[in-house]
């Protein structure tokens, strides 16, 4: 079989291109990738603070005197050296011995002020407690009451109030007033950890658990006692805390209980 001659070789060339697929119309065509990848547009950036100079500061300064009488804080705690070689500036000195100084006055009249808001919470707990107890009309009422706001405001879990026979009747000697004789007389409230047997004696069941009490000395005519507050927390009464209110809540108590023995409900 014979063959047809070949073309021109540039004929040749342009038939074995590829042939250019046509052109797709909207919304088929393919979406143009160069746009997605474009990059947006950096976001324009504040301009650098311009530097102030030390010309311009003294000016402001010497412009406006008051400046320092409006800002105390900033005055104390500037720092302000003193050029003196190697040696330490005594004014330097002085003046870091006095803001050390006035930073323990500070923080000396926070604990005072904390200390006070404390003491006024606890003054209107021991007024609502003096007028309940007034409402108070006999002995179980009066212990209802002590129960409630002892577990209520002093985070107590026991409250019990003990009342002694003096002289104890010839022949019976009380358990309770023989280990609590050396407090009869007290007239101030004692804080802190309790003996094992004297919480057996005042809590019974759950003396166990007490780890501090609060023993408060109640007088009521001729007959003496003891309130006891008692408390799981080992922290909760210490022997250096106040016993001010305590105490004065021992005196109402006190008081309470004398005008029900005479019958003045």
């Amino acid at each position: 079989m014979s063959r047809k001659p070949s073309g021109p070789k540039k004929a040749r060339d342009k038939a074995t291109e590829p042939a250019v697929p046509p052109q797709l119309a909207a919304p088929f065509a393919p979406a143009d990738t160069s746009a997605v990848q474009a990059e947006p547009p950096a976001a324009p950036t504040a301009p650098a603070p311009a530097e102030v100079s030390d010309a311009a500061v003294a000016a402001f300064l010497k412009a406006d005197p008051g400046f320092f009488e409006r800002h105390p804080a900033l005055v104390a705690e500037l720092r302000v050296p003193h050029p003196s070689g190697a040696a330490v500036s005594l004014v330097e000195h002085q003046l870091s011995i006095l803001r050390g100084q006035l930073d323990d006055q500070r923080r000396r009249l926070s604990h005072i002020i904390a200390r006070a808001r404390d003491y006024e919470v606890l003054s209107a707990r021991l007024h609502s407690l003096t007028l309940a107890l007034i409402a108070a009309p006999d002995w179980p009422a009066l212990e209802a009451v002590l129960d409630d706001a002892m577990c209520r405001d002093l985070n107590a879990q026991c409250v019990t109030l003990k009342l002694f026979d003096l002289p104890a009747p010839e022949g019976q000697d009380d358990p309770l007033v023989a280990a609590f004789h050396d407090f009869l007389d007290r007239r101030h409230c004692l804080c802190g950890p309790l003996a094992a047997d004297k919480s057996g004696l005042l809590f019974g069941d759950f003396g166990p658990q007490v780890q501090s009490a609060a023993l408060i000395p109640i007088h009521a005519g001729d007959q003496t006692g003891v309130l006891a507050i008692g408390s799981s927390d080992a922290a909760r009464f210490h022997p250096d805390m106040a016993t001010d209110v305590l105490d004065r809540m021992g005196e109402v108590v006190g008081q309470r209980l004398l005008a029900i023995n005479h019958g003045h409900a």
